[in-house]
């Protein structure tokens, strides 16, 4: 299958790591569904559930709102699914070696995960039941499970039920490209994360991140 990724030919930044890769599908579940139109490449944001053990490399389960022709222009279609983790900018003033000789430049540092495999659509009622209660319970647990399902009117439900349809695509690939720096000498990677750390909150995700790759 072809890949769409730009990975340098240094090869620093491409990770093929499926527990890294499936990690970071799971902490970023707002995805970036592609695929073909009538007229041209469409982009849907979308939450997506990872699950590894559906299929020979995981499965990706969601909905969409009725409304939205995704699920009957891409039946059957190959599609491609961007996962989007830290990132943020990088300034040249943070390497060491700006001081040697001044031949940096400013970068992006980001990690990326690609997923393709063909959608499906799903309009059982049963399905997509179970696997709102089983999102809904993955994400609450995450911020005190102050809600479930069952806690909303029966019927308020089922309506809520027909406006929508499950969407489940078989992973065929994975790709994940982490660019973290690991290009530069040590000197400068040091610099990038005091850079990083000095900023608190807003980059600590990413800081977090390019350590991880140490």
């Amino acid at each position: 299958m072809s890949r769409s990724l730009y990975q340098p030919s240094h090869g620093f930044f491409q990770q093929q790591d499926a527990a890294t890769l499936h990690a970071l599908m799971r902490a970023h579940p707002l995805a970036t569904l592609v695929h073909v139109g009538p007229h041209g490449p469409v982009a849907d944001v979308v939450p997506l559930e990872f699950v590894a053990d559906a299929g020979e490399h995981g499965t990706l389960r969601g909905h969409v709102p009725r409304a939205n022709p995704v699920w009957q222009q891409a039946q059957g279609q190959e599609v491609l699914v961007l996962f989007h983790g830290p990132q943020g900018y990088v300034s040249p003033g943070w390497y060491a070696t700006k001081a040697e000789h001044g031949k940096v430049v400013p970068t992006w540092n980001y990690a990326v995960v690609q997923a393709r495999g063909p959608l499906r659509a799903i309009e059982d009622a049963a399905w997509l039941r179970t696997e709102l209660g089983r999102l809904t319970a993955h994400h609450e647990a995450a911020v005190g499970g102050h809600w479930a399902l069952e806690d909303a009117p029966a019927d308020f439900t089922d309506k809520l039920l027909g406006a929508i349809v499950g969407i489940e695509i078989p992973v065929a690939s994975l790709e994940g490209k982490f660019k973290l720096s690991q290009n530069q000498p040590t000197v400068n990677r040091d610099g990038v994360e005091a850079g990083l750390e000095a900023q608190g909150a807003p980059a600590a995700a990413l800081l977090e991140r390019m350590r991880a790759t140490r």
